[in-house]
């Protein structure tokens, strides 16, 4: 998944606010649980508070009972990257919006690859529904590869 390549730009940061090492790995479980934490962020400077304020809010913030492990931050994640395609980004200004907004450094080409896989595996969510008469499902689904395609 895509959230599995994601690194935080200022995970040193974040380390030495937190006192014990930290993977650079936005998603793994340390850094969440770390990011969750009663750490004090108003040592760090304002830009590096606000970018992960809005990680956040964005990313953590859910009702489950094991969150932040639960997976929806992985999963709002990878849903954010395919919003971002849909409204017409491409990968290169994904990869720049998530590093300016979120702090969040992610390869291009890593951002094509999860889009490309995305795409295979919403044609197949076509197929299916089109052998199971679910001409509606198929309608979205096919509107919804055109937007990552274009």
């Amino acid at each position: 998944m895509i959230a599995d390549r994601a690194r935080f730009r200022h995970a040193k940061k974040i380390e030495r606010l937190a006192g014990y090492r930290l993977p650079e790995l936005a998603f793994s479980g340390t850094m969440l649980e770390t990011l969750c934490s009663r750490v004090d962020y108003d040592s760090l400077d304002y830009g590096v508070r606000e970018q992960i304020l809005s990680f956040f809010n964005e990313f953590l913030r859910c009702d489950c009972r094991d969150s932040p492990l639960c997976g929806c931050p992985e999963k709002k994640f990878a849903r954010k990257v395919l919003e971002l395609r849909m409204n017409g980004l491409d990968h290169r200004q994904i990869a720049a919006y998530l590093l300016d907004e979120y702090g969040i450094e992610l390869f291009p080409a890593d951002i094509l690859s999860f889009l490309e896989e995305s795409v295979h595996v919403l044609e197949a969510i076509s197929d299916v529904s089109r052998l199971q008469n679910r001409d509606k499902l198929a309608k979205i689904t096919d509107d919804t590869i055109h937007l990552i395609e274009r």
